[in-house]
């Protein structure tokens, strides 16, 4: 079995390099997008991609509104999705599974915590 690829879409280039350095020092391989449009390109090729990271807060398509699309994407309809989201208000999670995540993690993100979510995938 080979290191599990994890895309982490954000638009903030210094969380997906925090993100990417903790991930690959624990043996998973990281592909990134600074927008949920990139992403959307990327996810409708047959890239491998075992679960994805996504920022909930970003300019001109937020995760809320990625989220439904990703899950629309026929090979992409089982891929685990985690909402993160600096957002760490009451209802936040609730609205993140709403939208159609696996789960959520808050900013900053606990490690420990990431970890234990894609020890599922």
């Amino acid at each position: 079995m080979g290191k599990k690829r994890i895309l982490i879409i954000d638009d903030d280039a210094r969380n997906i390099f925090a993100l990417s350095a903790t991930l690959r020092a624990r043996a998973f391989d990281c592909v990134s997008c600074t927008s949920a449009r990139e992403a959307l390109d990327l996810l409708k090729t047959e890239v491998v991609i075992d679960a994805i990271l996504i920022d909930m807060m970003m300019p001109e398509m937020d995760g809320y509104e990625a989220i439904p699309h990703i899950k629309n994407i026929a090979n992409r309809v089982h891929t685990p999705i985690f909402a993160v989201t600096a957002q760490a208000m009451v209802g936040d999670r609730e609205k993140c599974l709403q939208a159609g995540a696996t789960d959520y993690i808050s900013k900053p993100v606990d490690v420990d915590r990431l970890l234990q979510l894609l020890s599922h995938i």
